[in-house]
């Protein structure tokens, strides 16, 4: 199950520790959390993606200090998909960051729980290709906390934690005004991930049933980890059978996408979202059961990941803090 007794990660807590979301958390050396939200709009033409950080796994800064001081190495990703979509990864320090039980604040975006689920404040800088200020508010209406809590691995080493995998977001930023269906979810490790995992499929997808969740994992001992789970708006939720991934329209850069389909039907994007050299994020449909069903999937490359030259890459996409230069180490 999952571990956290609200302030520190560990295998020795209990599944049942936290039945909300927690940000006072202190991680460990090679450890990392993150709080993922994503959302897409009603019309299915916009779609955003906000990820907070302490001890960001994609960052090269953190994985060439040895990864020793995860709170120093804190991250915002903010994502707007769509018309004038942007990009923004801006990494701070420990002291440009603040930490509550209902709160995490990291540089001038934060995100907080309220008594209708999550209110989230943006204020970052994109990069390429269309460089300028992202600026505003996310609100996600989330009516139940679901229990689902799963280990990645055998050992407990890495945690998912599906909190609202049906929810509402609703959207305000920059000018770009609107709402539809939201997911938030957390992940907790004391590993990097390249130390485990060598490929991963997730995504969410909603349904007049519910969202099914599946999580497709391939482990570097030659082993995998599959899940898939339909959700209600209630937070009730049950497992179910997943049937046959099948793949689906190829990246630029030739990640491997598939996801679970009927075996009378063909899964299609229908909004790209994400394309980098080893992780691509898609707005996909599908059917399962059934039926159609839209949702955001997302493949991850852990072997391409591992690559010193796509960590120089990634530094390029990466703004750091000037507060936050001084504890850069190069690579050796």
């Amino acid at each position: 199950g999952w571990c956290s007794d609200g302030r520190t990660i560990g295998l020795s807590c209990s599944r049942g520790s936290s039945e909300r979301p927690r940000f006072d958390l202190k991680i460990d050396a090679n450890g990392y959390a993150w709080w993922y939200i994503d959302g897409f709009s009603d019309d299915q033409e916009r779609a955003v993606s906000v990820i907070m950080f302490i001890g960001s796994v994609f960052s090269p800064y953190y994985a060439w200090s040895g990864r020793r001081h995860p709170h120093e190495y804190c991250c915002v990703n903010v994502a707007t998909y769509g018309p004038g979509g942007q990009f923004t990864m801006t990494e701070r320090r420990q002291h440009e960051t603040k930490l509550h039980e209902d709160f995490l604040q990291i540089g001038r975006s934060s995100i907080k729980r309220t008594n209708q689920g999550l209110e989230i404040h943006i204020d970052e800088w994109a990069g390429l290709p269309r460089p300028g200020r992202v600026r505003g508010k996310i609100t996600l209406d989330i009516p139940a906390i679901t229990s689902v809590a799963i280990a990645l691995t055998n050992d407990g080493a890495h945690q998912w934690r599906p909190f609202a995998p049906r929810c509402r977001i609703q959207v305000e930023l920059n000018n770009a005004h609107w709402q539809g269906e939201g997911y938030f979810d957390a992940n907790f490790g004391t590993r990097m991930l390249e130390d485990d995992f060598d490929f991963w499929t997730w995504g969410r997808f909603a349904g007049s049933q519910g969202t099914y969740c599946i999580y497709d994992a391939k482990l570097c001992q030659n082993t995998e980890f599959n899940s898939a789970f339909l959700t209600k708006g209630d937070g009730q939720f049950s497992l179910v059978d997943a049937p046959e991934a099948k793949q689906f329209d190829p990246t630029f850069w030739r990640v491997p996408q598939e996801t679970r389909a009927d075996s009378d039907s063909q899964p299609k994007r229908i909004l790209p979202m994400l394309d980098a050299p080893f992780y691509s994020r898609n707005l996909v449909r599908t059917f399962l059961h059934g039926e159609q069903v839209v949702g955001v999937h997302e493949a991850l490359d852990l072997t391409r990941l591992r690559r010193n030259f796509v960590k120089t890459m990634l530094a390029m996409r990466i703004w750091r803090s000037p507060m936050a230069r001084a504890q850069v180490h190069q690579p050796n």
